[in-house]
């Protein structure tokens, strides 16, 4: 059974793993592990997809026994489901679990943008500008993934400049999920506009060193976020 539903008479094409130049505490779980989360988020794997071992052992040329520490360690981030005597398959994203979620992820990074208002650096700043330039670039270009890579990059970097470990971690745990829900959202053209404009405004806010309002359009921007992967999930055709 193929672990990714294809359409008929495309070709398969082999998922490769790059094991060159692995360093001595990166073992291949967690490079494979990688590599699977990425599949997952960019949507290869889709929700729902059975993972089955054999074929993903072969696809990513490493034995079953680091696919399988690696399906655990993606199941602890919510992306995959194992399930007794079955192939795991990729999770699916529940309406309950995608409001939990950005409730979550907005009042982390709320309180990372207040801190961050004060916190960030000049250099900072200047980064957090031109990534502003380069994700708009590719907004008026219709270049989704580009885009969207420059937005996570966005929001790392904001939560980053709160300089405050705790709010890190706890926002690095929820990342993977995070990214999927969120390059669901921006399957809606409306709401890639929409977020755009978002962004240019928390950049002001930071810019001004206003924390109460860097806050609240940074956790508004995330809830918009949430609300849109909703309206999707809940359509009647929603697939």
């Amino acid at each position: 059974m193929d672990p990714v539903r294809r359409p008929r008479g495309r070709p398969r094409k082999p998922v490769l793993l790059d094991t060159a130049g692995l360093g001595p505490r990166r073992g291949l779980h967690d490079q494979a592990a990688e590599r699977l989360r990425a599949l997952i988020v960019e949507g290869t794997l889709p929700a729902g997809a059975a993972l089955v071992e054999t074929e993903l052992s072969a696809a990513l040329g490493i034995s079953r026994t680091p696919l399988r520490e690696a399906l655990k360690l993606l199941a602890v981030e919510g992306l995959v489901e194992l399930r007794p005597n079955r192939s795991p398959r990729v999770a699916e994203l529940q309406p309950e679990a995608v409001t939990e979620l950005f409730e979550a992820i907005a009042a982390i990074e709320r309180a990372a943008a207040e801190l961050a208002a004060s916190r960030i650096t000049p250099a900072e700043l200047e980064r957090l500008r031109r990534l502003q330039t380069e994700m708009e670039a590719h907004h008026a270009a219709g270049d989704l993934a580009p885009y969207f890579a420059l937005n996570q990059q966005i929001h790392a970097l904001i939560v980053a400049s709160a300089r405050n470990a705790c709010l890190r971690e706890a926002h690095e745990a929820l990342h993977a999920r995070a990214e999927i829900a969120r390059r669901r959202a921006l399957d809606s053209r409306a709401r890639w506009d929409e977020s755009v404009a978002e962004h240019r405004a928390i950049l002001a806010a930071l810019e001004a060193r206003d924390a109460a309002r860097a806050g609240r359009l940074l956790a508004d921007h995330v809830g918009h976020t949430g609300t849109a992967l909703l309206a999707g999930l809940t359509r009647p055709d929603a697939a």
